[in-house]
């Protein structure tokens, strides 16, 4: 799969994606990075640590978020996707859900999308990301919890999200799908989802996994966010043995080592 200008092998390792909130209020890192001279300070970091892509987010979607306008997410990311594209030579994704948004990034030279409502929030950003001609990530997430069978019912959604993405004329091979860890699930669902990765790959999509300091290792290990790294370590094996094609993560050095590590052991 090509990102940017580079080409990403979809099977036989997996990738790292960094995390990038430009955001005030982000539940792991909230304001850390809303300047944009602190921003490319992380992102010169994370290159150096051996990170592939990286997601930029302009809002919050931890748990009871608000959302916020186009505007203000616009006049968060762009100076920073800007500023990055000038200097760095590293492909970047735009954590959005809105056309709005989407299409400033895109102009600004985003090389992917990554919307975590997979395309049934906004539905003119389907046919943006097809007339741009860039890959994204769809991304499982529903209103409520209530199920009797909830792996049964990811992929109901999913199904429904890549009809969305083919009538819209979106190629496979340009899909990614992620199931949406903290995304209208349990405690017990994420987990559950984790453990039963593999059974995501029946659709024929890599998989990305984003489950890095989210709550439900806060739960498992009764960890603040701030204290959740080796938790979110023990989820990348699984992503890695699962077969995932990419892990989206806060801590590039630690998760690309425990990557290697794990592949060595499988010899992947």
């Amino acid at each position: 799969m090509k990102i940017g200008n580079r080409e990403f092998a979809i099977k036989g390792h997996t990738h790292v994606m960094g995390i990038l909130n430009v955001t005030p209020d982000s539940f792991s890192d909230g304001g850390r990075y809303q300047q944009v001279d602190a921003a490319l300070f992380h992102v010169e970091e994370m290159i150096n640590e051996g990170v592939d892509v990286i997601d930029i987010g302009g809002e919050s979607t931890r748990p009871g978020y608000e959302r916020i306008s186009d505007a203000e997410e616009i006049e968060r990311v762009i100076p920073v996707i800007e500023q990055i594209k000038s200097r760095f030579d590293i492909p970047l994704s735009l954590d959005t859900y809105k056309s709005g948004v989407a299409k400033e990034g895109i102009a600004a030279g985003i090389d992917m999308i990554n919307d975590i409502w997979g395309f049934k929030d906004d539905g003119n950003l389907a046919k943006l990301v097809v007339d741009a001609g860039i890959p994204c990530i769809l991304m499982h997430n529903r209103q409520d919890t209530d199920s009797r069978d909830y792996m049964q019912d990811i992929l109901k959604d999913l199904a429904e999200t890549i009809q969305i993405a083919r009538q819209a004329g979106i190629a496979d091979e340009k899909i990614i799908l992620d199931p949406g860890i903290g995304f209208g699930k349990t405690y017990e669902n994420n987990l559950e989802v984790i453990r039963r990765l593999e059974v995501l790959h029946s659709f024929g999509y890599p998989l990305m996994l984003g489950a890095s300091r989210k709550s439900v290792i806060g739960t498992a290990l009764d960890l603040p966010a701030s204290e959740r790294l080796e938790g979110t370590l023990a989820t990348t094996v699984f992503a890695v043995k699962k077969g995932a094609m990419f892990v989206r993560v806060h801590d590039v050095k630690e998760n690309v080592r425990t990557i290697k590590m794990t592949e060595a052991i499988l010899q992947k």
